[in-house]
């Protein structure tokens, strides 16, 4: 694995009698994208691109301010839900032509307290507040005028000739008589487009930056998935209708009605009970399915059934105390605008993604799979994700730069 490091070029000092400087976070979410439609918003791992570095950055609790420049209504709406500000950007610099340093211009314009503009690509959501603090440090203590993120890199480079030229390549970067060791040679510093920290002096200047893309495989080792999340899953809470059915209830000629249950969603049950995870089907008093047929649920996954009129926070206080355990040791799955006072209590949330509340509030995980059809199951690979996480003690804070 290629290791994050961070370079800058230094010209000055930030002059300490202006007082403390405004820090904003900015991530540039135009909605044109061509090769991905709303690639800024496309879920990855359970969460919007976006939300990865929104939630670095208001956690990181060094900026004053978190922004998203866009054009585009859908991604205001999403970065307003995961706690950023907006700034819509103008027609001049939404074109397939504008640069970011462009649009950042624009932004700095248009916010005169702004002093140092923390500029991080939507598609860095490997990115730790960490390297946020870090690298902002560099600037207001250190006295650089520019930091972006690296990688290091030990390849050997030759350029490129023409078979017709009759002309032999030759290294761009090493002396091929006295080719080193890798252990030998520091290697080379490639930029990785994760962020670009900059004062407003520099800006204005014209420093100028290039994006990279990360996939989810690398995220999901080394992503930064939330403070609150470090404690391991004891209860996982999961509604019946909306999460565990997709609400179809079928009758049959004799008058019985029947309930279809996905056998994968089953199986991610049973996953989370050998893991000794109790886990608890939630219904309410008011909805279609007869009290007897989730009953039948319940003993079909050998799950108890939690069965009220409503459940509210109240209840699961109760709930709470019952099993002495606090709220984030909780997991709830949840679809309806019902299930928001609980889906913000706990210390993981999941929603399908057919879920009515899916576009109504910041959810941890938002599974690929709908209702009734594998979302259960999606989310119990998750939460054990998380559990085996926490069992290896691996400390997002604390990761081994040498293996990142």
């Amino acid at each position: 694995m290629e290791s994050n490091m961070i370079s800058e070029v230094s010209s000055g000092v930030c002059d300490p009698s202006a007082g403390q400087p405004h820090r904003a976070a900015l991530i540039l979410a135009r909605g044109g994208s061509k090769g991905i439609p709303l690639k800024n918003i496309k879920n990855l791992a359970g969460v919007p691109l976006i939300a990865w570095v929104l939630r670095a950055a208001l956690d990181s609790e060094v900026v004053d301010s978190v922004w998203v420049s866009t054009d585009h209504d859908e991604i205001e709406r999403v970065a307003r839900v995961w706690g950023a500000k907006v700034h819509r950007r103008s027609p001049e610099v939404s074109k397939d032509s504008s640069s970011s340093l462009e649009t950042i211009q624009e932004f700095i314009r248009l916010r005169p307290e702004v002093d140092i503009v923390c500029h991080i690509q939507a598609t860095s959501p490997c990115l730790h507040p960490h390297h946020i603090r870090e690298a902002l440090q560099m600037i207001t203590e250190q006295g650089c005028d520019y930091v972006f993120s690296v990688v290091r890199r030990h390849q050997f480079r030759w350029e490129e000739v023409d078979k017709k030229e009759g002309k032999n390549p030759t290294s761009l970067n090493i002396d091929v008589a006295h080719r080193p060791r890798r252990q030998d040679w520091p290697g080379e510093l490639y930029e990785n487009g994760s962020f670009y920290f900059s004062t407003r002096k520099a800006l204005e200047t014209g420093l100028k930056e290039v994006g990279h893309y990360q996939n989810m495989q690398r995220v999901l080792r080394f992503g930064y998935f939330g403070r609150e999340e470090k404690a391991a899953v004891r209860l996982f809470l999961c509604k019946v209708s909306g999460c565990l059915t997709n609400g179809q209830i079928f009758t049959s000629v004799s008058g019985e009605d029947h309930v279809a249950i996905n056998a994968r969603d089953v199986a991610g049950i049973q996953m989370l009970q050998r893991e000794n995870i109790e886990v608890f089907l939630i219904s309410n008093m008011n909805e279609l399915l007869s009290k007897g047929l989730l009953e039948k649920v319940a003993q079909l996954t050998c799950c108890r059934l939690q069965f009220g009129e409503q459940q509210n926070g109240f209840e699961m206080e109760q709930l709470m105390k019952e099993k002495k355990l606090c709220w984030n040791e909780v997991a709830f799955m949840g679809s309806e605008s019902e299930d928001r006072e609980i889906l913000s209590q706990v210390g993981l949330n999941g929603v399908p993604c057919d879920s009515p509340v899916a576009d109504l509030i910041a959810a941890k995980y938002t599974c690929q799979r709908p209702a009734g059809n594998g979302a259960v199951r999606e989310f119990a690979e998750y939460i054990l994700m998380l559990k085996k996480k926490s069992l290896l003690q691996v400390h997002q804070e604390h990761i081994d730069r040498a293996n990142f």
